[in-house]
């Protein structure tokens, strides 16, 4: 164990599926001292993204915008939204996210709340984010299209983006990267990707990381299966080289 007195604890990308982290937090049993993260995409594509979102919400842990509560704050607060960005949410899990709520109205409480999270959080030694950097611009320009969207650029990274920090994402899932099978981390230069793909039928893994411990926590939310293994077992370094994310619509967004 970790000298520290506490623990952070970052989770990846949940995508409605409630259930599964609650497994994944029972098992990982976060203290009142502990550090709790989550990197975005609460939502879409599960079935149970308002309970995600009313959890989360009313917890005390901290959690950043990611790309699909972006879509959705796009459509909900924008009084002239266009049909093809509509649909285009909707195509990309938007609508079993409408299902999930009663009525299908989502509560003025949740959008407001959705609104006030963060693009990123600096913590030291490491940096959240829920897609990564553009590692073209300097970190100042760097906005919410770049931290909850990026891809192929900052996987494709040659050195690290910040020296002397880890920057942890989610966004991309991991399989979609060269030579990571389903349920790996993957990890390259100056950065660690934590998105086992919970909602695809090829993983179902939903991933917690202990950072202090270096530990990794999986739930599968298909065969509920559960699983805890040490970081340097659960990673699969990837050649920024090889970097070719696939360009299926249903694994970029």
């Amino acid at each position: 164990m970790s000298a520290t007195s506490y623990r952070r604890i970052i989770i990846g990308d949940i995508h409605g599926h409630y259930e599964g982290l609650m497994t994944l937090l029972e098992a990982i049993a976060p203290t009142s001292d502990d550090q709790v993260y989550f990197l975005g995409d609460l939502i879409d594509r599960g079935p149970q993204s308002s309970q995600v979102v009313s959890f989360v919400k009313n917890s005390c842990y901290q959690c950043l915008l990611g790309n699909h509560e972006q879509m959705l704050l796009n459509i909900f607060t924008n009084k002239h939204v266009s049909t093809s960005l509509v649909q285009g949410w909707l195509c990309s899990g938007g609508q079993a996210t409408v299902a999930s709520y009663q009525e299908a109205t989502i509560p003025d409480e949740h959008l407001e709340w959705l609104k006030t999270l963060p693009t990123h959080l600096d913590l030291g030694d490491i940096f959240l984010a829920h897609a990564g950097v553009d590692p073209s611009i300097p970190m100042a320009e760097q906005t919410v299209e770049q931290l909850c969207w990026v891809r192929d650029k900052f996987h494709s990274m040659e050195k690290p983006y910040l020296p002397d920090k880890l920057i942890i994402v989610g966004h991309t899932m991991t399989f979609t990267l060269p030579d990571v099978n389903p349920g790996k981390l993957a990890q390259g230069q100056g950065w660690l990707d934590i998105d086992t793909g919970a909602y695809h039928p090829r993983s179902g893994w939903l991933t917690g990381l202990d950072i202090t411990n270096q530990l990794v926590y999986q739930a599968n939310v298909y065969n509920h299966r559960f699983r805890t293994l040490p970081l340097k077992e659960a990673v699969t370094v990837v050649n920024p080289a090889k970097v070719e994310v696939r360009r299926c619509n249903k694994q970029r967004v």
